[in-house]
């Protein structure tokens, strides 16, 4: 965690992160590991700027084109907290609730969350609209 911004400029960030878990997948398919056990995480929060985690949320459909599922975790994370005034990661839940939200639409199909029941109703709520999911109604 001490260092793990202090390398957030990328050429291409999406090229870079794509390249990366492309080269990652094949050498756990090389390992054995079938391709329906693989999730792909662009690591958002890991190595990245704000701006630079804000694109990858935004983009993050194109990392589908890889063939695998897409985890995403914007959890209390700090660039949401500076979105919001400098929050501190206990009152950055509607910020990762609007994330979530938008990772779901983007294609996403795991979100990695601290706040468990809040993000699950979003998560059946985001499932229902953006995947036609009528369960409940």
């Amino acid at each position: 965690p001490k260092t793990m911004q202090q390398h957030t400029v990328y050429e291409d960030l999406l090229g870079e992160v794509a390249a990366f878990l492309k080269r990652q997948a094949d050498v756990a398919q090389a390992a054995g590991v079938v391709p329906n056990r693989i999730i792909l995480d662009p690591g958002i929060g890991f190595g990245k700027s704000g701006a630079g985690n804000l694109e990858l949320l935004r983009r993050q459909g194109e990392l589908l084109s890889l063939g695998y599922p897409l985890l995403i975790g914007t959890s209390r994370k700090s660039f949401i907290g500076r979105l919001l005034g400098d929050l501190p990661p206990e009152e950055r839940v509607e910020g990762t609730a609007a994330t979530v939200a938008l990772a779901i639409a983007g294609g996403a199909r795991i979100v990695r969350v601290h706040d468990v029941q809040p993000m699950a109703r979003v998560a059946r709520v985001s499932d229902a609209v953006c995947r036609d999911l009528r369960s409940g109604l």
